[in-house]
């Protein structure tokens, strides 16, 4: 043997020794990690500065560190905690370790990007701490990269924007409270209708959002993303807050700890908002919202919340006005053709949500709600385009009853390996939809029905199972996943002479795979894929013979999420998604109208600086190049899809007793019908609020578009006719913007 050969063969054996002394040194650290009161932290980041290996804390504060050896760094972080490095010894991989964390205030040094197919959202939720969400208005708007629209008096679903997409009022996104489904599938007004109104602000304690269908436990309407917010199990202190200002808007909130004990504590919160608005015709607008939830927890073996809930609100609306009335002067920016628009809507929820401990890896978590709904919407398009004697306003009305149940069970940390881990969770549940009456009628007047358009009785139900796997290896995380949908429609038509019902089902599996690579602690890299899908509504699918019930998306998502320094995180993301199946808007008949494919290719590009303690920055910027597929070129524009949108803000706390924000968003042009020939203005809007606290005490003020700037919040390509006018015109239509709207608060804890 030559000596090259020896060299060699010393080389290997040298490495084989010392990766067997390695694996016989490297062993897993187990331990508990808990607040400073003994409570077990959940979701608690863990790295190995040393050997890269990461974990997260169970429900139960437990977690498991694999090819762990004396002398490596570990770091635990989590928001609203100082960061903790251990050195570890060798008692700790002997003995295990048990350590409290120490409160701190939150800021970017407690974010860890690795390991986690939601990682952003688990970093938004320093945007939502730093600066608290102030109205329902703002719920949706802390997604990075999601505006919002109000056009019919703030008691209707806001209009969504996201990944360029009209989202309208939510056919394309997933939204939910506590895993409860917000979206009204075969809605009086449209499909996947989502009014988040009966959510109180105050009771909001993170926003958990995904974008793009990549998500094996979200299902229906889940193609540009999902959100599901999640409330406070239970509140440190009780509160009464009233708020006033122009507009003759009052609105007051009161929080109150009702009983608390080791186990279990229970809390009330309440909101009364009441507002005229800017229009000229008032708006006479009062929502009225009551919760209940009792938390309990027995650590180690199970925990149980239920929540009770009820929404009232009734409005009148101006309606979205032609621009060339305010062009001619026949009425103000703020003025109406038909001022007998408006609504009323309520909503009463019961929701449970349990998780019984197996094991220290397993756990078992059930969900099951029960809501009860009523809806009636008037409204009026087109004026006198079809009716020049009574005018062209209509009625939609539904009464709606939907329960349903999902049971998950989840097995984590699976040893496989030296540093190889799995886990996996399988669910299966169902959902029904029981909507009665549901209607569309020509009106006068909110008074007289003339004619019913349609009229009758919806029955839908979803039965849904999934699993979803998580393996990790060295620096990798595998995610794949896969959802099987099963839907069944029944609608009777109420208007047909004889007993007319029709039914149609369609079953849906939908496979995703997502795979990270975690550099190190502060960089992870992303590659995400998947098949969603939105249902049509029971109405179309049933006429057409049950074609396109479960029109698809294919998505596709490359991206990074970097901290190049402790106080800085950022992320870009290329994307890209083909649907089957388009939603379009139909103004004059108040639907939503099912067309043709599109695809769109985005870039998202977000910021967050902690600059100082006190001064947290945040932007996100997203571009879209959205068109159908199935017309000609200039003739394949999407209708309202923003192509470019910005997002911006500064909070600042601490003070001295100071706390406030800067936000700004800007939306900008983009085509309000099919060739461009008609556009849809942007607008770049801008609110501020200020805080003063003293002991138990705070007084704030909030200016929302404080440089009093001339805005279209919603606007729509639509064909219309006014009194006085022998021919029809389609231009824009638009709900004017707030301007300047400054209110006063003044709240008190106790």
């Amino acid at each position: 043997m030559n000596y090259s050969c020896m060299w060699a063969l010393k080389l290997l054996t040298g490495f084989a020794f010392f990766f067997c002394i390695k694996t016989i040194n490297a062993q897993n650290l187990k331990g508990i990690l808990t607040d400073e009161e003994q409570v077990p932290l959940e979701n608690v980041g863990i790295f190995n500065q040393t050997s890269g290996q990461h974990s997260h804390t169970n429900l139960s504060g437990v977690f498991s560190l694999p090819v762990t050896q004396v002398n490596d760094s570990i770091y635990f972080s989590n928001l609203g905690f100082k960061t903790f490095v251990l050195v570890v010894e060798e008692k700790h991989l002997t003995n295990g370790i048990k350590i409290s964390l120490q409160e701190s205030s939150i800021n970017l040094d407690q974010v860890v990007v690795v390991s986690k197919v939601d990682a952003m959202s688990r970093i938004v939720n320093v945007d939502v701490q730093k600066d608290p969400v102030k109205s329902s208005q703002e719920i949706l708007r802390k997604v990075p990269g999601l505006l919002i629209g109000q056009h019919a008096g703030g008691g209707k679903a806001e209009q969504i924007f996201l990944r360029g997409f009209d989202i309208d009022h939510g056919t394309d996104i997933a939204i939910s409270v506590d895993g409860m489904p917000v979206n009204m599938v075969s809605h009086a007004h449209g499909q996947g209708y989502a009014d988040l109104h009966f959510v109180i602000p105050e009771t909001i304690d993170n926003i958990n959002f995904g974008k793009g269908p990549y998500y094996a436990d979200k299902g229906d309407f889940n193609t540009a993303g999902y959100v599901d917010l999640q409330l406070k199990k239970s509140i440190d202190k009780s509160m009464i807050s009233y708020e006033t200002g122009q507009f003759n808007t009052n609105r007051f909130v009161g929080l109150f700890n009702v009983f608390e004990t080791a186990k279990s504590d229970a809390y009330i919160a309440s909101e009364v908002y009441l507002t005229d608005g800017p229009f000229q015709s008032s708006q006479n607008f009062n929502r009225i919202n009551l919760l209940g939830r009792y938390h309990y927890k027995d650590i180690g073996k199970e925990e149980l919340t239920i929540t009770a809930s009820h929404f009232q609100s009734n409005w009148d609306a101006s309606g979205q006005i032609p621009q060339r009335a305010v062009n001619q002067n026949i009425i103000g920016r703020f003025g109406a053709i038909d001022d007998t628009e408006g609504g009323e809507t309520s909503r009463t929820n019961l929701m449970l949500n349990h998780t019984s401990f197996l094991g220290q890896d397993q756990f078992l978590k059930t969900r099951a709600f029960i809501s009860t709904y009523d809806f009636e919407l008037f409204s009026n398009f087109t004026f006198f385009l079809d009716d020049p004697k009574n005018g062209d306003q209509i009625r939609q009305y539904e009464n709606r009853t939907v329960f349903g149940a999902e049971t998950v069970f989840e097995q984590i940390d699976i040893n496989v390996g030296i540093d190889d881990r799995f886990k996996y969770s399988s669910g299966v549940g169902f959902r029904n939809d029981n909507s009665d009456d549901v209607s569309l009628a020509h009106t006068v007047n909110r008074k007289t029905v003339l004619e019913q358009y349609a009229l009758g009785d919806i029955d839908e139900t979803n039965i849904f199972t999934f699993i979803n796997a998580e393996y990790k290896t060295g620096n990798f995380t595998f995610n794949p996943s896969v959802r099987l949908d099963y839907f069944k429609f029944d609608y009777e038509d109420k208007l047909s002479a004889n007993y007319d019902i029709k039914s149609e089902s369609k079953s849906i599996i939908s496979p995703k795979l997502n795979t990270l690579f975690a550099v190190n602690r502060n960089w992870q890299l992303f590659l995400k894929t998947g098949i969603g899908f939105h249902s049509n509504d029971a109405r179309v699918v049933t006429a057409n013979d049950g074609q396109d019930i479960l029109p698809k998306a294919y998505g596709i998502d490359f991206g990074t999420i970097i901290k190049p320094v402790d106080k800085m995180v950022l992320n870009a993301t290329l994307w890209s998604l083909f649907l089957d199946q388009e939603f379009v808007y139909v103004g004059d008949a108040g639907i939503v109208e099912p067309s043709g494919k599109t695809r769109r290719l985005g870039l998202e590009l977000g910021v967050r600086y902690q600059v100082w303690d006190w001064l947290y920055l945040t932007t996100d910027v997203n571009y879209t190049y959205g068109r159908s597929t199935e017309e000609l070129d200039g003739q394949d524009y999407i209708p309202l899809a923003p192509d470019f949108t910005a997002v911006g803000g500064l909070a600042f706390t601490d003070i001295g007793n100071f706390s406030g924000g800067l936000n700004c968003r800007y939306l900008g042009d983009r085509a309000a019908n099919e060739d461009y020939s008609i556009t849809a203005e942007g607008y770049f809007v801008t609110d501020f609020n200020l805080n003063y606290k003293y002991e138990n005490w705070t007084v704030g003020v909030i200016v929302e578009n404080i440089f009093d700037t001339q805005w279209n919040e919603t606007q729509f390509a639509t064909e219309s006719r006014l009194f006085n006018e022998t021919a029809s015109v389609e231009e824009i239509h638009f709900t004017p913007g707030t301007p300047f709207y400054i209110r006063g608060k003044i709240s008190v804890q106790f």
